[in-house]
């Protein structure tokens, strides 16, 4: 089977999540011959298997970090993947976070009877699982929570949610194969610590990936903007070509 992406939802930030304007619920990604569920925010467990996806054919999941929006079915995932535990096999990519302290979102039951093995992510460390180059390439910041741009196999990087730093500039790796940017706004109109369809332009004119798609869009981006013309907007201004996502995308990768 050849490397896909899916994105299962594109819905970003709590107005537009949890007014359900659009699905959340993260990516999957098929590559190494492993299937990677990327942010399984509200909803992600029901929508897989709406889109016929079976939960237990999932090898890893990862988590940016752990606002709802990106982890409030972490449980529920990992317990359909494990059918109940049965099938012990699932991994887990996840900031420290996620597992400790007192806004943890892996339920103890879950580390312990359902996982596999955990992979602890902190910034510039990889690690490999069955052939799947996992790395954390820089910490975000994001709203004192522990947030991380990820590196797939070395050509596939997922911008989190993040404030934007001229230090991207140069953490991230330049001429990958695809940049996925979490896009949460089109313009900063007050501080809040989220890309802007204005910062990815900024990313991808110097990042010169093969191919760009802006996802996690908020609720002013949804309500006032046509998706299609911020795609060919993006796309002249960096010479990248781009696209926006929408609910149940499939690129071959």
């Amino acid at each position: 089977m050849s490397d896909r992406l899916i994105f299962i939802g594109t819905a970003g930030g709590r107005a537009s999540v949890f007014r359900h304007i659009r699905r959340s619920g993260g990516f999957l990604l098929r590559l190494s011959d492993l299937w990677v569920h990327t942010d399984p925010g509200p909803g992600a467990f029901v929508y897989l298997h709406q889109m016929g996806f079976k939960p237990t054919n999932l090898d890893c999941v990862v988590l940016s970090h752990i606002h709802l929006d990106h982890s409030a079915d972490i449980n529920s995932v990992i317990e359909s993947a494990t059918d109940g535990g049965k099938k012990r096999e699932i991994v887990l990519f996840a900031p420290r976070s996620a597992f400790e302290g007192e806004n943890r979102v892996v339920l103890p039951f879950i580390r312990k009877e359902r996982i596999a093995k955990e992979f602890i992510l902190e910034e510039g460390k990889e690690h490999e699982f069955k052939g799947l180059h996992i790395k954390a390439v820089m910490r975000h910041t994001h709203h004192r929570t522990e947030t991380y741009a990820i590196l797939y196999n070395r050509r596939i990087l997922y911008v989190s949610c993040a404030l934007y730093e001229d230090r991207m500039l140069e953490a991230y790796p330049k001429g990958l194969d695809v940049m996925i940017l979490n896009t949460t706004l089109y313009k900063k109109t007050k501080y809040i610590e989220h890309l802007t369809v204005q910062d990815a332009k900024k990313l991808l004119s110097h990042l010169k990936p093969k191919l760009a798609i802006l996802t996690h869009f908020g609720y002013e981006v949804l309500l006032n903007h046509n998706l299609d013309d911020i795609a060919r907007e993006v796309e002249k201004e960096t010479g990248v070509k781009t696209l926006c996502a929408f609910d149940g995308m499939e690129v071959a990768l």
